[in-house]
């Protein structure tokens, strides 16, 4: 029995006496230590809606000489997990006794994270608390959402990325379904959704699901510095793609700009002719409205003359020649030659009326003639309306354009079709006036030679000359009436159409009117399009680098999370992990609790 004590005596003091020893080295040694790098990993608690709970980070050192470690950070309480020596606390001041090698101790702090983690719960379209949640079956839905805290330095806000994980049980959820900045991949027989937030991003994650008996492990948040290297995409043939798509919209622009100045033409020309047109419909109105007056007059003219003509030969043999010889009952007859003078006079007067109606009808046609000619005569090919669809025109603009150009195009070819019977008319104006003209002055000049032959003539004679005169000039005068009233009857049938062809032609300029507002639309869109895509190949780089220089942190430097007085800092990790929701189990029988015995006890019971 004896020798057991003194044996037990001995391991103990084995066992106790190294630590002494290793504190007595450390209280004697003040040599500094060197060490090649210092890594910290953060580990936080959450509870199950982001509110943080605990908080304490791991310091591992490398050191390569033992000596005395200084480190900084506000903990409030301290842990040495490499060995049995303590560690000194001052302030935010630790002393560290290090020995050779990894060196490990836990510093247990306040601190808040860089990122404000919120995480709400609903369970068919209800907000619900994780509590009353546990057990329950529904369609739940998860929202994550992280931002930056405002109150801390944003280094690691904007140089780390964010995971965020989520394990889930298949017989607890089903139907999963997640926002597009995560994926579901299969963990064993779970399944596992993962999100990750770029850094300087806020994230807003979701997760919806069909869940019985709920239940959810703890999400785990890790942040790790986004220091992945970003190389820059060959782009040489992809500059010389979008180069060749900016000439060929540069190419499209300058087409729509000869279309857009050719529909300004036609436009113009049409206008022209709507202008000429409208003063031919009124010169045409003119003449029709006159026809009618023009026609009663000749027929006054036509029935006179044969009157006169009928009544002096009728009664030609019932004329007492010697009554002829007292000239005061030559009372009538002196009057005949007024009489022809005036139907003479106005025929005169009618063929000058005529003149102004041929010089109004010549300067519309003249009008008419030019706006036409004016209209371009080359075509739209389909291979050039199909660019304008193509550079996203739009279709129903194009359409009419397109439509307006041809009913132009048509206009020309229908008024080369009809130019002749348009001069014919003119020709015959002319005709016309040069008979009534010739007539009037033919019917003045009989009644001049009339009146200044009564006195000493052959009365039976002049009578007889008179009576041959008068029936020939009837009788030529009967068939220019018959004229007339057919050449009257043509121009109020011409005057008619007219009006159907102005209202087409007054269409037509409506539609060319609209067809140069829409070419000018088209081209100011070509044009847009064109000066925002001209410089596209540099934009591009452009944003190619801005976007690697976003995303590439690869030249950040690592900072200590507790202090910036560390130094020689390697790399800072965050690991974040929410509590996990689960269903209470109700214990049925209560079991009585052991006490825990400590290590001596338990070295003694070896030797009992």
């Amino acid at each position: 029995m004896t020798k057991k004590r003194i044996f037990t005596a001995a391991l103990a003091a084995t066992l106790v006496l190294p630590s002494f020893l290793v504190s007595a080295a450390a209280n004697e040694s003040t040599q500094k230590a060197e060490f090649a790098a210092k890594d910290e990993v953060v580990y936080a608690t959450l509870s199950p809606t982001g509110k943080q709970q605990e908080i304490y980070v791991v310091n591992i050192f490398d050191v390569l000489e033992a000596g005395e470690i200084v480190d900084y950070g506000p903990y409030s309480s301290l842990k040495n997990l490499t060995d049995l020596s303590e560690l000194e606390h001052t302030g935010n001041k630790v002393e560290i006794p290090a020995s050779e090698g990894k060196f490990y101790y836990q510093g247990n702090m306040d601190e808040a994270l860089p990122w404000d983690i919120a995480i709400s719960y609903q369970l068919d379209g209800k907000k619900i608390s994780p509590e009353e949640l546990a057990g329950k079956e529904g369609h739940l839905e998860v929202r994550i959402r992280t931002s930056a805290n405002e109150k801390l330095d944003p280094v690691f806000f904007e140089n780390y990325l964010l995971q965020v994980s989520l394990v889930l049980n298949p017989d607890i959820y089903s139907n999963i379904v997640i926002s597009d900045d995560g994926m579901v991949a299969n963990a064993g027989k779970n399944k596992q959704v993962t999100f990750t937030v770029m850094p300087e991003n806020d994230g807003d994650l979701s997760l919806e699901a069909d869940v019985v008996d709920f239940e959810l492990q703890g999400i785990e948040i890790s942040a790790v510095p986004s220091s992945m290297s970003i190389d820059a995409p060959e782009t040489g043939e992809m500059i010389k793609d979008m180069k060749s798509l900016t000439d060929a919209i540069g190419q499209v622009n300058d087409g729509v700009a000869e279309f857009k100045n050719g529909v300004s033409q036609l436009n113009s020309g049409v206008a022209d002719l709507k202008n000429g047109s409208k003063q031919y419909q009124n010169g045409m109105a003119e003449i029709s409205g006159a026809s009618s007056e023009l026609v009663n007059a000749s027929a006054s003219i036509n029935g006179a003359l044969e009157a006169i003509s009928k009544g002096i030969s009728e009664n030609a043999d019932q004329i007492d020649l010697s009554l002829l010889e007292d000239l005061n009952e030559l009372k009538e007859i002196e009057d005949l030659p007024t009489g022809l003078t005036q139907v003479g006079t106005g025929l005169q007067e009618m063929a000058n009326e005529l003149r102004k109606l041929r010089g109004s009808y010549s300067d519309a046609y003249a009008s008419i003639e030019k706006a036409l000619e004016a209209i371009p005569e080359y075509t739209v090919t389909e291979e050039e309306i199909q660019k304008l669809y193509e550079v996203g025109a739009d279709r129903a603009v194009v359409d009419r354009l397109v439509e307006t150009h041809r009913a132009a195009l048509k206009a020309k070819e229908t008024y080369e079709s009809v130019k002749q019977s348009f001069a014919d008319v003119d020709t015959q104006l002319a005709e016309i006036i040069g008979f009534i003209n010739n007539t009037g002055e033919k019917m003045v000049s009989i009644a001049e030679g009339f009146s200044s032959s009564l006195d000493g003539i052959d009365v039976l004679g002049s009578f007889e000359q008179l009576q041959e005169g008068l029936a020939t000039m009837s009788s030529n005068y009967s068939q220019f009436h018959s004229g007339l009233v057919s050449y009257t009857n043509g121009v109020s049938q011409l005057s008619g159409s007219y009006n159907q062809l102005h209202s087409g032609i007054e269409e037509l300029s409506g539609g060319t009117n609209e067809l140069e507002n829409g070419a000018g639309d088209l081209h100011a869109g070509t044009n847009e399009l064109y000066e925002s895509t001209n410089n596209l190949p540099e934009q591009m780089v452009e944003e190619i680098d801005k976007m690697i220089a976003e995303y590439d942190k690869s030249d950040f430097e690592a900072v200590s999370f507790v202090s910036d007085k560390n130094e020689k800092v390697n790399s800072v990790q965050f690991v974040i992990k929410t509590e996990s929701i689960t269903i209470e189990e109700q214990e049925t029988k209560e079991k009585a609790a052991e006490e825990e015995k400590g290590f001596w006890a338990r070295l003694m019971d070896l030797f009992n």
